[in-house]
């Protein structure tokens, strides 16, 4: 699963992971904002990093959790759907809109492999300064440059460098910054 490889999701190993990121989202998703150092502990029980002084707003959604690495000062809006079966990479003063999806996860072409459950996944890494306008899809293998942003509604397919402006489906580099 981690290499890229194909896996099944039905793994037990893996369904007990999930339940186990599924509870800790209900109570993170159901906690009052007033309670911030509650949430902060939530997240530190759940995600592989979370760097100071970050913000996230639920509802959050991910797979597992621990595959999701965050740095400082990054601020997550409501929405955000993290499917983390690989390596989400989410670097410092990364600012994301609502409903941005980061999908790693992939499915065999061959539709024999898909219906006896075969999958595989891609990292994704957002640089640091990412800026995601609302509603932004990265799809699997996906590497943002520092500094870099994407407009609302884009779907990122390929790597984009650092310091520009892509948008659109599939988001196109439209300037530099």
């Amino acid at each position: 699963m981690l290499a890229g490889d194909l896996y099944r999701a039905d793994d037990p190993v893996l369904q007990a992971e999930q339940r186990r990121a599924a509870a800790l989202l209900e109570d993170f998703n159901n906690s009052p904002a007033s309670d911030g150092a509650q949430r902060r502990l939530l997240l530190r029980d759940l995600l592989g990093t979370l760097g100071d002084d970050v913000e996230i707003r639920p509802p959050l959604h991910c797979d597992y959790g621990y595959q999701t690495h965050i740095g400082a000062r990054t601020f997550v809006n409501v929405g955000l759907v993290a499917l983390d079966v690989a390596r989400i990479t989410i670097g410092s003063d990364v600012q994301l809109g609502p409903n941005v999806q980061l999908l790693t996860p992939t499915h065999p072409l061959d539709a024999g492999q898909r219906r006896e459950g075969w999958e595989a996944a891609l990292p994704i890494t957002l640089g640091d300064g990412v800026w995601l306008g609302g509603g932004v899809i990265v799809c699997p293998g996906v590497r943002i440059g520092d500094n870099t942003v994407v407009g609302a509604g884009s779907v990122v397919v390929d790597d984009l460098p650092p310091r520009v402006l892509a948008v659109g489906n599939p988001a196109r580099v439209v300037r530099e910054l």
